[in-house]
């Protein structure tokens, strides 16, 4: 099972408390896909041959959002994102700098001059092979290279993983999901999506009719069509180190049978606990209030409205026996599913 230990987050350049030489790996990295941990691993070992400080230069909202204003899916939180680069490399460190139009004012050499050289004490910077950067996406590569020589770092475009197809992207993992197609997706991300939310109280008519569900409130990280999966559900709000919880079956959509408001809900039927989770089968009250992760392993069907409770209990049975067997493989440990 994979480690949990987190990279160290820090939010802003003003509260990153170093002067040492650094190697600067800059990019949004909204995923830590396969294509990130390749190029993270590298970091990380070319910061240890030349005795640099790792840190990892990202942007929070992304750029987009704020100069277009678009509103873009992500994959990944800021926690889950640090998350993910911890087990890539414990030596790296990430920055979240705040993106403003105050930001993206700066000229090419004011970014490289104060921040680059001032506030990372940049000494190698890594970047994508299309990075753009300063007032009106003025600087490249090879402007980031001339000023890295004005300014003490070299620079160089570090390429994606590709999977023989091409380069293992967000992007494309996006449409992926947006299809429903979580399995290909896996595939890229080296791991099931995931999202997280805290526990709340529904309306309790799931355990009404035997299927009682914890409702995610406050997802933020973007959500596969509307259907049913099989899931695999980590405890992440404990305040230790997240912990394997039990295998689901989820519903993502607006719940037509039961419910005419078309309000988009997220909730799991827990089928088997971990160990030092409660038993088979029983709901653990304790779950409300707790932060939870769902990772999405199999989209089972489409979501659909049933001619009555009966048919739809009916239905959920199934959905709970076919999750079961594609989970049949997945024995959790007292760490984290993925």
């Amino acid at each position: 099972m994979p480690t949990t230990t987190a990279s160290p987050l820090i939010r802003g350049l003003d509260a990153l408390q170093a002067d040492a030489p650094s190697l600067v790996a800059i990019g949004n990295f909204d995923g830590v896909h396969r294509g990130h941990q390749a190029v993270l691993a590298a970091a990380a070992a070319r910061a240890r041959t030349r005795g640099l400080v790792p840190l990892v230069l990202t942007f929070d909202p992304h750029p987009l959002e704020v100069l277009a204003g678009l509103q873009l899916d992500r994959l990944t939180d800021e926690e889950r994102k640090a998350e993910l680069m911890g087990r890539v490399s414990p030596d790296l460190s990430l920055v979240v700098e705040p993106f403003t139009r105050t930001l993206a004012a700066n000229t090419p050499e004011q970014f490289a001059r104060d921040f680059l050289r001032d506030k990372l004490h940049a000494a190698h910077v890594i970047v994508g092979a299309n990075f753009r950067f300063g007032q009106g996406r003025a600087g490249d590569l090879g402007t980031l290279q001339e000023l890295g020589a004005r300014y003490g770092f070299d620079a160089q475009a570090e390429p994606l993983l590709g999977d023989g197809e091409l380069p293992i992207s967000s992007s494309r993992i996006r449409d992926l999901l947006r299809e429903g197609q979580v399995a290909e997706a896996t595939r890229l991300l080296g791991r099931p999506h995931s999202v997280s939310g805290e526990v709340v109280a529904g309306d309790q008519r799931g355990r009404t009719i035997g299927f009682p569900t914890a409702n995610l409130s406050g997802v933020v990280e973007m959500l596969p069509p509307h259907g049913v999966y099989a899931c695999l559900v980590d405890d992440v709000g404990s305040g230790q180190a997240a912990r394997a919880l039990g295998t689901a079956v989820a519903n993502v959509g607006v719940r037509p049978t039961v419910k005419q408001d078309g309000e988009l809900s997220v909730e799991a039927h827990l089928l088997d606990y971990a160990p030092g989770f409660g038993k088979s089968g029983a709901f653990a009250e304790d779950i409300y209030g707790r932060r939870l992760r769902v990772h999405f392993v199999s989209r089972l069907r489409e979501e659909r409205k049933f001619d009555g409770l009966p048919a739809l209990v009916a239905q959920i049975e199934h959905d709970a026996s076919r999750a079961r067997q594609v989970l049949q493989d997945r024995v959790p440990s007292g760490a984290a599913w993925v």
